[in-house]
């Protein structure tokens, strides 16, 4: 893996240099886009709107329209903002996790430390695993400032991207119901809950769909008909009384994907 950023983690008056590392990739598979006509490869380029001409990389800049002209800004100027917040993740306090609902969460990625860092790297990790707290404080990652979650996985430290505040949307024009559930189909729903509880093991679950569309696409490739699938339908109640929709559900084998 290549580091995305690097920098230090300020913990109280402790240093901790580290890198940071991207933590995911997609499962999806990679399709290109292209011309329905001849299936030629779409591509997109970056054009100067005067000349019409295509500019390289390495001759982009980035720029804030002002008063109908551009403020052209450098790398300088980017770090010249805050220097603190592009070089230092701050660890503004420590907070119970289960405090931070999961709609917050964005995107999450590793911290390695640097030799230096290595003492004071075990120290925090090994000290968060004891209170069962998390870091949270706020860094600047490609230009933009985002809040941050630190907390360990086994051995290494996990740093979560967050979303401000006021990135919630409001949920004042979804429409709620309102009422209280019947005790009998309470009960059912809590047996139904505990029945299908157990050890969380997300290795079980696997992007079968990415699996099942290269199927389809090797099937294409050696050309013939294609044979039709129907659709399996995972619930199909009999009825449309809850109740008895949560009796039927009790005792039925439970399915993973």
């Amino acid at each position: 893996m290549r580091s995305i950023w690097t920098g230090a983690i300020g913990f109280g008056l402790v240093n901790i240099p580290i890198k940071l590392y991207s933590a995911v990739q997609g499962s999806e598979l990679d399709l290109d886009m292209l011309d329905k006509k001849d299936h030629s490869n779409i591509k997109f380029k970056r054009v100067n709107e005067h000349t019409g001409k295509e500019v390289a990389w390495e001759n982009i800049v980035k720029g804030y329209k002002l008063d109908d002209r551009y403020i052209v800004l450098t790398d300088e100027d980017f770090q010249k903002a805050s220097p603190e917040k592009t070089k230092t993740i701050n660890i503004e306090e420590f907070v119970a996790e289960n405090e931070i609902d999961g709609i917050y969460y964005e995107t999450p990625y590793y911290l390695e430390p640097e030799k230096s860092g290595a003492r004071a790297y075990v120290l925090l990790r090994d000290a968060l695993h004891k209170t069962g707290k998390v870091g949270f404080g706020s860094f600047v990652l490609r230009n933009k400032e985002g809040l941050c979650l630190i907390k360990p996985m086994e051995d290494i430290l996990v740093l979560n991207r967050i979303r401000w505040a006021q990135e919630i949307r409001p949920t004042d024009e979804i429409t709620i119901p309102h009422g209280a559930s019947k005790p009998a189909e309470m009960k059912m729903a809590l047996e139904l809950i505990r029945q299908l509880s157990g050890p969380f093991d997300i290795s079980k679950y696997k992007d079968t769909y990415s699996d099942e569309l290269m199927k389809l696409i090797k099937a294409k490739a050696k050309g013939g008909k294609q044979p039709k699938t129907t659709m399996r339908v995972v619930h199909s109640p009999r009825t449309k009384d809850l109740l008895s929709q949560l009796k039927a559900s009790l005792g039925g084998k439970r399915k993973v994907s």
